[in-house]
């Protein structure tokens, strides 16, 4: 999983083993996994892969594949000039193994050598996450409006997009993004934020969830099965068509690692390039409706008990996404958000609860960003640790009570 962004901190206490040494393509150069002052590369790799800390990981950021590896790259940050251009870092990316790019930032279109870079991973089979902005309009930005690219919105907490989330005819998910709590740098070492950076992340850390599944589909099924499963804000599945503000819904993790779905055609509902199209099949038309491909059929629909026994077994990520699914049944001290999980055996749409939030910098602060490759983060603040201790007892507290005090991807896992 190669996170393009601003650099991560992989000493935090959270991510410590998960983040590999990576390349900055700024002046310094080097390897960027010791990231200490921007905090938005390391809040994005968190999403995907924190691990946790203290007893049973009980404690920190749990991110949604807590097994994955997180290969940074960070961009230079200032404005113009040829090192804010992403072919470098994409080509980096699928030339150290990355199956999945997270792409939190936006901007204008592709030059000739990013369009080629893009054809470039595509070729490769690499599926490219990128976020659609938070200029709430239909303007289409890039690398998410590129073809070939997966392009994702946010979702808000009260279960509708999220009213910054950039739309159009090329966004095909949503995934949470509003008040996300996540890791960042010293000294306060987290932080919170609000955008589709962080919906983006969600959708590449499923992504990496399906193909660690399912490591023999190509990276357009890998995306079909996350928007086969997906779920639109009004309960509606099955989608044939994807609306342009939330495209085929909201992801459902734990549905699309363990529900049947038919393979379909080798590039799914992405749109590929032209000179691409041929060798991707039948795919999704110019309007962005997908069409049945000839592809084979993989068997699921497996039972949790028995997603669960191979998990255990063989992949200890799955393991834990589907294993938590028997403790949220047996967790009488919750409140009932069967009707809002996300892949829950209930459906729902809900967004999930989040640590208390602190005061806000505006866009161009940290996370924010004026460069012609912006991070898709809105709104952030920064703060001390929060222990997941402090929902013990919580069962009589409000939903917006208790909404101010867990991670996402914490809940994700546990609500799945």
């Amino acid at each position: 999983m190669a996170a393009i962004d601003s650099g991560v901190n992989g000493d935090h206490t959270d991510l410590k083993g998960n983040v590999l040494p990576g390349k900055i393509f700024a002046s310094e150069g080097g390897t960027a996994d010791h990231e200490t002052v921007e905090d938005h590369g390391t809040a994005m790799a968190a999403l995907i892969a924190a691990h946790g800390h203290g007893p049973d990981h009980a404690d920190g950021i749990m991110g949604l594949a807590p097994d994955a590896k997180i290969l940074p790259i960070k961009m230079n940050d200032a404005i113009g000039g040829n090192q804010n251009g992403i072919d470098g870092p994409l080509r980096y990316a699928v030339d150290h193994g990355a199956t999945v790019i997270n792409m939190s930032f936006a901007g204008g279109p592709l030059n000739q050598k990013e369009r080629e870079a893009v054809n470039y991973a595509l070729k490769k089979d690499v599926l490219l996450v990128a976020g659609s902005a938070n200029d709430g309009s239909s303007e289409p930005l890039y690398p998410a409006a590129a073809p070939g690219v997966l392009a994702v919105g946010a979702v808000a907490k009260d279960g509708e997009v999220l009213g910054e989330s950039n739309y159009g005819p090329h966004i095909r998910l949503i995934a949470p993004g509003e008040k996300v709590y996540s890791a960042g740098t010293p000294p306060k070492n987290y932080r919170e934020g609000t955008g589709t950076s962080d919906s983006t992340a969600y959708v590449s850390a499923a992504a990496a969830l399906v193909r660690s599944k399912y490591p023999d589909l190509t990276a357009g099924q890998v995306a079909n099965r996350l928007t086969r499963t997906a779920i639109a804000p009004d309960g509606r599945t099955g989608i044939q068509s994807p609306d342009p503000k939330y495209g085929y819904g909201v992801i459902r993790p734990y549905r699309a690692i363990s529900e049947y779905v038919p393979a379909g055609s080798k590039s799914g509902p992405l749109t590929m390039p032209k000179d691409l199209e041929s060798s991707a099949g039948a795919g999704a038309d110019a309007s962005g409706k997908e069409t049945q491909g000839a592809g084979s059929e993989e068997k699921g629909g497996l039972s949790v008990i028995a997603v669960a026994s191979i998990a255990l077994g063989v992949v200890v990520v799955l393991g834990i996404a589907i294993g938590v699914i028997v403790a949220h049944k047996k967790r009488h001290n919750a409140p009932h958000l069967g009707d809002m999980g996300f892949g829950g055996p209930q459906g729902g749409t809900g967004m999930p609860p989040q640590y208390p939030p602190g005061s806000y910098g505006q866009p161009g602060g940290p996370g924010g960003g004026t460069s012609r490759r912006r991070p898709t983060t809105l709104l952030v603040s920064e703060g001390t640790e929060r222990s997941s201790d402090s929902s013990d007892g919580a069962s009589q507290e409000s939903w917006s009570d208790r909404s101010q005090k867990w991670d996402c991807g914490r809940w994700l896992r546990s609500h799945s």
